[in-house]
C-alpha cells in the first residue's frame, strides 16, 4: 500500500468490507480539503483583512481537524463520532459565514461543497437533520432582530435554493452508489457460492475417481499374488502330501522349495510397497528416472496383460532424471494404459501393441503413449475429458481421463493432448523436469 493511500485510509487495512474503505477515504479528504481551506482564510483574515474574529473560528477549525485525523487512526470505531463531529462543525461554520459575513467575503465554495458529507455519512438520518437546521438558520437570519445581516432574505433564499438542489442530486448520487454496491456485493456472494459448489463437485469427482482406481488396483493385485500364491500353496500340499505318505524329501529338494517360498515371500512384499507408495497420500517431490517410472506403471498391468497377447513396449534412447510428483503421474499414465487394455480386450484386436515413446525435451520431459486399438471416433475425441464421459457402458465411470487432465492442468501447469487416426490413439504427456 502506498503512503498516499496509507494516508487517506487512515492507516487501517479493509479485506472484506470496501464500504467502510471508501468512507475513511472521503472522510479523510473532506478533513483536508476543510483544512486548507481554513488555513488559508486564517492568512486572508489575519494578515490581509484584520478579521480577527473570523479568523480565530477558522483556528479552531483547523485545530478540531487534527484532533480529526488523530482519532480516525486511534480507532475505527470513532468513525462515527468523527463524521459527526464534522458535520456539526461544517453546518456551524456556513451558518457563521452568513450571519457575520459580508457578500463581497463569502466563500461560496464551503455551499457547494456541503452535500458531499452526505457521501461519508453512515447515518443518512443525522445529515438531513443538520441540513434542514442549516437551511432554517439561512433563511431566519434576515428575520432576527439581535445580529446585522448583510444579506437580503433574496439572496439567503437563491443560496438556499442552490444548496437544497446540489443536495438532492448528490442525495440520489449516493443511492445509487449503494445499490450498485449492494448489487456487486451480491454478485460477490453468488459466485462464492457457486465456487464453493464447484470446488465440492471437485472434491466428489477426485474422491470417485480415486475410488474407482483403487478398485482397479485392488483387482490388480488379486490378480499379482493369485499365483505366487497357488505356487506357495501347492509345494505345501506336495509336502503334506509326501509326508502322509511318508515318501523321503531330500535337503536339496527342501531346500529348493523354501528358497522359492522365500522368493514368492519376497516378491508380495515388494508388491505391497509399489501398491503402499500408490495410495501414499502425502505428496512430495521425488527425484526419479522416467524410465523406472514407466516401468512401475507397466508392472501394475502386468496382471492384466499376462494371458494375453497384449505387447507394451518402452522407446527411450537414454535416462531422463526429473524432480516430480511420481504417483500422480502413475496415476495419469495407469489411466491410458488401462483404457488401452480395455479396448484391446473387447475389440479382440490382433496384434495388440502399445508403445511409450520417452522424448527429451528442454524443460520437460515428454511421454507418448500410442496404441493400435482401433482409434477414437471423431464425435467423441472432443468429450473424452469431460467428467462422468465413458464408451464402456455400464463398466466405465467416465472419471478416469477426466481426472487425469485436472492433475495435468493442476498439478503440472500442462494438458494432456490426443490425436487419433485410422486405428491408431496417441497421448502425449509434458511433464516439466523441475517442479518447485
Amino acid at each position: 500500500m502506498s503512503i498516499q493511500e496509507n494516508f487517506f485510509t487512515s492507516g487501517w487495512h479493509f479485506v472484506d468490507d470496501d464500504g467502510l474503505k471508501n468512507r475513511f477515504q472521503m472522510m479523510n479528504i473532506a478533513i483536508v480539503l476543510s483544512s486548507i481551506g481554513v488555513l488559508y482564510g486564517m492568512f486572508i483574515n489575519f494578515l490581509i483583512k484584520d478579521n480577527h474574529a473570523l479568523g480565530t473560528s477558522e483556528f479552531i477549525l483547523f485545530c478540531i481537524n487534527i484532533c480529526l485525523l488523530l482519532l480516525l487512526r486511534k480507532d475505527k470505531k470513532f468513525y462515527n463520532l468523527v463524521a459527526s463531529i464534522s458535520t456539526t462543525q461544517f453546518s456551524i461554520f456556513l451558518i457563521l459565514l452568513v450571519y457575520i459575513s459580508t457578500p463581497a467575503e463569502m466563500k461560496l465554495v464551503w455551499f457547494f461543497t456541503y452535500p458531499i458529507v452526505m457521501l461519508y455519512m453512515p447515518e443518512i438520518k443525522i445529515f438531513f437533520l443538520w441540513f434542514f437546521f442549516l437551511i432554517f438558520m439561512i433563511l431566519l437570519a434576515p428575520l432576527q432582530p439581535f445580529i446585522a445581516i448583510h444579506y437580503t432574505f433574496f439572496q439567503l433564499f437563491y443560496l438556499s435554493f442552490v444548496l437544497v438542489i446540489v443536495s438532492i442530486i448528490v442525495y440520489f448520487y449516493k443511492k445509487r452508489m449503494e445499490e450498485a454496491r449492494s448489487t456487486i456485493l451480491l454478485q460477490q456472494n453468488i459466485l462464492k457460492q457457486q465456487l464453493e459448489e464447484l470446488t465440492q463437485k471437485d472434491k466428489l469427482l477426485t474422491m470417485q475417481s480415486k475410488q474407482a482406481v483403487m478398485g482397479e488396483m485392488i483387482s490388480m493385485i488379486a490378480h499379482q499374488w493369485r499365483q505366487p500364491l497357488s505356487s506357495v500353496t501347492l509345494n505345501i500340499s506336495n509336502f503334506q502330501v509326501k509326508r502322509m505318505l511318508n515318501a523321503e524329501v531330500s535337503d536339496k529338494e527342501l531346500d529348493r522349495v523354501l528358497n522359492n517360498i522365500s522368493d514368492t515371500a519376497v516378491y508380495l512384499s515388494d508388491t505391497i510397497n509399489d501398491f503402499q507408495t500408490y495410495f501414499n497420500p502425502q505428496k512430495e517431490l521425488k527425484k526419479i528416472d522416467v524410465i523406472n517410472l514407466v516401468k512401475r506403471v507397466i508392472n501394475f498391468t502386468l496382471p492384466r496383460v499376462k494371458n494375453t497377447n497384449i505387447e507394451i513396449k518402452i522407446d527411450v534412447e537414454k535416462p531422463i532424471i526429473i524432480k516430480t510428483y511420481v504417483n500422480e503421474i502413475i496415476q495419469v499414465l495407469l489411466n491410458i494404459l488401462n483404457n488401452a487394455i480395455d479396448e484391446f480386450i473387447e475389440m479382440k484386436i490382433e496384434n495388440p501393441k502399445v508403445v511409450v515413446c520417452i522424448l527429451n525435451e528442454e524443460d520437460n520431459v515428454l511421454i507418448e503413449v500410442h496404441d493400435n486399438a482401433g482409434g477414437i471416433h471423431k464425435d467423441n475425441i472432443e468429450s473424452i475429458f469431460e467428467p462422468y464421459f465413458s464408451t464402456k457402458g455400464k463398466n466405465g465411470t467416465g472419471l478416469g481421463l477426466y481426472m487425469s487432465q485436472m492433475i495435468m492442468q493442476k498439478q503440472f501447469h500442462t494438458h494432456i493432448e490426443v490425436f487419433s487416426k485410422d486405428s491408431t490413439t496417441v497421448f502425449k504427456i509434458r511433464v516439466p523436469k523441475t517442479l518447485s
